[in-house]
């Protein structure tokens, strides 16, 4: 079946141009000079794509697919936009647009876009490409009721149909990780490996080492060929958490890899072919971060083709009742214990919590009670208690800054098998400080330095 696009666009040149370029592509094209009239004739037959122009009179590109999003959310919706209106265009993406097009737009462009989008629209499925399965197994770990994350997972599975890439925003525990699984589970590269890494957790050097792998001798402890999570996730999924970290030079490297399909490891001259699927998330808000020059535009541009902004769990408290007593059926099980649930004002002191640190914080108040319980049925005393230790554990800045800094020296230490010189030259600082560092926190370099064993072909 021919899919049918509806085209809206208030100049008629453009409107007539974007017909005259569709329909010798192949695809039933349905005009209309105004929101207005796109929302009647919407109603009267539901298209597989929408393609609007955003600046409009008496109803916008956004309010219009507001509108159509309202009556049927699963219709992708692209927009046209002039340069100057780039912000609101990528604005638009974060309320749930699939892509937005600028003008003067070319026709390769317009039906690359147009074919992506179809490749999700539910209604169209070529016969030769696999189908979603209708049960839940790909988002079980997933637990929600609110209409809020139902919509976001719908959206998530029809995302999960196309290889576009797809940043994750929310804040940090509200499971950005758990719907990048859930993509990868749904998409046709679930069979293949689904790679993480933390851009926040490795410095530069590392960081660039890890994704894009290193050569034997590329650096001073570089013992063997590593062929980085890239490399690893090859014809799979590969997940950025906390994007918004990454270094600018490493950036650059990844929009070079990502737009050629190709990367070379450190220290090597042979380029290698990738074949993956990105995925990023972050909590950070990248269009401040790319004012400030952090963040590069382009590639920001690259990896956020669809956008998914997951709510805070105090933002969806018809969940916190759900979630807590799914947490508690397998802590019951970890446990060993047979509690049988929450009292009714136990409910209602978690309902009323703020819950800054979103579902991780929950789940772990749920475990500190689980573990403290001794009647069946838990108490809002012992969710109270639970909840003010959980706000007065958390460490001071200076006991912070201290945690941080020992771990990040073991990290450091264990990456460069004790290589004390590679390590303070990637930390940048002298031997004689970096010493002082390792003293201060009781660290000694010779415990990290390979024995001579795992030299050996066999170690790894």
């Amino acid at each position: 079946m021919t899919p049918q696009i509806l085209i809206v666009d208030d100049d008629a040149d453009i409107l007539k141009l974007l017909e005259m370029r569709l329909v010798a592509s192949g695809y039933h094209v349905t005009s209309a000079h105004s929101a207005q009239q796109a929302l009647s004739l919407f109603s009267m037959q539901t298209p597989a794509l929408v393609i609007s122009d955003l600046r409009m009179p008496e109803m916008d590109g956004l309010a219009l697919f507001e509108a159509i999003h309202h009556l049927n959310p699963t219709v992708p919706f692209i927009l046209l936009t002039a340069h100057g209106s780039i912000p609101d265009a990528v604005h638009a993406t974060q309320q749930g647009v699939f892509s937005f097009l600028t003008k003067p737009f070319d026709s390769k462009s317009l039906l690359a876009q147009v074919e992506s989008a179809l490749k999700i629209a539910p209604n169209v499925q070529a016969n030769n490409q696999p189908t979603l399965s209708d049960d839940n197994s790909w988002c079980a770990n997933i637990i929600s009721s609110s209409q809020q994350m139902q919509s976001l997972l719908a959206k998530a599975k029809l995302v999960a149909a196309s290889d576009a890439s797809v940043l994750i925003q929310g804040e940090s525990g509200t499971g950005k990780e758990l719907f990048a699984q859930a993509i990868h589970q749904a998409s046709a590269r679930a069979h293949k490996p689904f790679v993480a890494i933390n851009c926040a957790a490795l410095p530069e050097p590392l960081l660039e080492s890890e994704l894009f792998g290193h050569s034997k001798g590329a650096f001073t402890g570089a013992t063997r060929d590593h062929p980085g999570l890239i490399k690893n996730a090859h014809g799979g999924t590969l997940f950025l958490d906390e994007i918004g970290d990454m270094p600018l030079a490493i950036q650059v490297k990844l929009l070079r890899a990502l737009q050629e399909r190709m990367i070379r490891p450190v220290g090597s001259t042979e380029q290698t072919s990738i074949d993956i699927r990105l995925i990023c998330a972050t909590h950070k808000n990248l269009l401040e971060a790319m004012q400030a020059n952090q963040f590069r535009e382009d590639f920001y541009y690259r990896i956020n083709v669809v956008s998914l902004e997951i709510p805070p769990l105090a933002a969806r408290r018809e969940d916190i009742g759900l979630l807590a007593n799914h947490f508690l059926t397998n802590l019951n099980k970890k446990y060993q214990k047979k509690l049988n649930g929450f009292a009714p004002d136990a409910l209602e002191t978690l309902l009323a919590a703020p819950w800054p640190g979103n579902v991780r914080q929950l789940q772990n108040i749920i475990e500190q009670v689980v573990v403290l319980a001794t009647t069946p049925i838990i108490t809002s005393k012992l969710v109270q208690k639970a909840l003010q230790d959980n706000i007065a554990s958390m460490a001071s800045f200076d006991t912070a800054r201290k945690n941080f800094e020992q771990q990040y020296l073991i990290n450091l230490l264990k990456a460069t098998q004790g290589n004390v010189t590679q390590a303070a030259r990637i930390a940048d600082r002298n031997r004689t400080d970096f010493y002082k560092l390792l003293q201060r926190h009781q660290i000694n370099p010779v415990l990290f330095k390979e024995s001579p064993a795992s030299n050996s072909p066999t170690s790894e």
